[in-house]
C-alpha cells in the first residue's frame, strides 16, 4: 500500500524508525542531563544564586523591563506590518517608476542587520545633531527590518495564489484595488498567517538587542542583576528566570495570532474569494461572467 507523498514503510521500517526515535530521545535527554548536572556542579543551583529572586523589588524591576520589552514589541509590530503592507503594494505595481523604489528600499532595509540599525540610529544620527531616544532607535530598527520582510512574505502570499482569482474579480467589475481588497489579500493573509506570526515572534526576540544600546528591557536587566557581586553574581539564574519570561510571551503570542488567524477563516470576506473560485478551476459560463457583473453593478 503506497501513498501520493511516501510509500508506507513495512515492519522493518517501522522497527527500524522506533530504534532511532528511542536512541534519539536517550541523546537528547543525555545532553540535557549533562548541562543539568553541569549547573548542580558548578553550583547554580544553590540558595545564594537564587537569592536575588527573593526579594520584592527585584520582581518589580523585572515586571517594569517586561513592559519596556512589551512597549517596544507593540509598536514595532503594528508599524512593521503597516510598513509590510505598504511596501508590498508598492513592490505589486504594475508601473516600474513606482516599483523599483521600493523594491530598492526593501531590498536595502532586508541588508541591514537589526543592531547595526540601531547603532546607526543611537550613535550615527548624533553626529549629524540628531539625537535619539533608545526606546525609538530600538522600535525604527524593528520596524524598517521586520517591515521589509513582512513586504516580501505578503507579496510572495499575493502571487502565489492562482492567477484566475484576479481575473475573476476583474470579470465581474472590480478594479485593482478591489480585486486586491477584496479577492487577493483576505486568501493571502490567511495563506501566511504562520510566516507572519514566525516573523512577529522574532521582533519580539529582536527586542532583547536593544541591551546594547542601553535600553533598559529584560536582557538588559538580566545582565545587570547577574554582574551583582552582593548576591553571588546570578548570571545563569538570570539567564533561566529571563529567557522564561521570553517562552511565556511568545507563546501568548502565538495563541492570540491563533486565534486571529481562526476568526479570519470564519470571515464574511470568504464568500467572495469562494464567489469567484469556480471562474479560477476554470468555468467558462459567460451567462456566469454576466451574472456576477449585473449583481456587481
Amino acid at each position: 500500500m503506497s501513498s501520493v507523498l511516501y510509500d508506507v514503510p513495512g515492519p522493518r521500517a517501522i522497527a527500524r524508525n522506533r530504534i532511532l526515535g528511542a536512541l534519539t530521545i536517550v541523546v537528547v535527554l543525555g545532553i540535557v542531563g549533562f548541562f543539568v548536572w553541569r549547573l548542580a556542579v558548578t553550583g547554580q543551583f544553590t540558595a545564594q544564586k537564587w537569592s536575588a529572586f527573593t526579594y520584592t523589588n527585584v520582581w518589580v524591576q523585572i515586571g517594569e523591563a517586561t513592559m519596556r520589552t512589551i512597549a517596544a514589541f507593540l509598536v514595532a509590530a503594528v508599524g512593521a506590518l503597516a510598513l509590510g503592507f505598504v511596501l508590498a503594494i508598492g513592490r505589486l505595481s504594475d508601473h516600474a517608476w513606482v516599483r523599483w523604489p521600493f523594491t530598492a528600499v526593501i531590498e536595502v532595509f532586508r541588508a541591514i542587520p537589526v543592531l547595526v540599525f540601531m547603532f546607526l540610529l543611537y550613535y550615527g544620527f548624533p553626529v549629524i545633531g540628531i539625537r535619539m531616544e533608545p526606546y525609538w532607535a530600538v522600535v525604527i530598527a524593528l520596524v524598517c527590518y521586520n517591515g521589509s520582510v513582512l513586504a516580501e512574505v505578503i507579496r510572495a502570499g499575493v502571487e502565489s495564489l492562482p492567477r484566475g482569482q484576479s481575473e475573476a474579480g476583474y470579470a465581474v467589475g472590480l478594479r485593482k484595488a478591489g480585486v486586491m481588497r477584496l479577492v487577493l489579500l483576505p486568501q493571502a493573509i490567511r495563506a501566511m498567517m504562520p510566516v507572519v506570526i514566525a516573523q512577529l515572534v522574532v521582533t519580539l526576540k529582536d527586542t532583547a538587542l536593544g541591551f546594547v544600546i542601553t535600553y533598559p528591557e529584560l536582557l538588559f536587566y538580566a545582565k545587570y542583576i547577574g554582574a551583582q557581586p552582593s548576591v553571588g553574581s546570578p548570571i545563569i539564574p538570570a539567564t533561566i528566570v529571563i529567557g522564561a519570561i521570553y517562552i511565556t510571551l511568545c507563546l501568548l503570542l502565538s495563541f492570540v495570532a491563533n486565534l486571529v488567524e481562526k476568526r479570519l477563516r470564519r470571515s464574511p470576506r470568504g464568500e467572495v474569494a469562494s464567489a469567484v473560485q469556480p471562474l479560477q478551476q476554470g468555468a467558462t459560463d459567460t451567462s456566469l461572467i454576466v451574472a456576477q457583473r449585473g449583481s456587481a453593478t
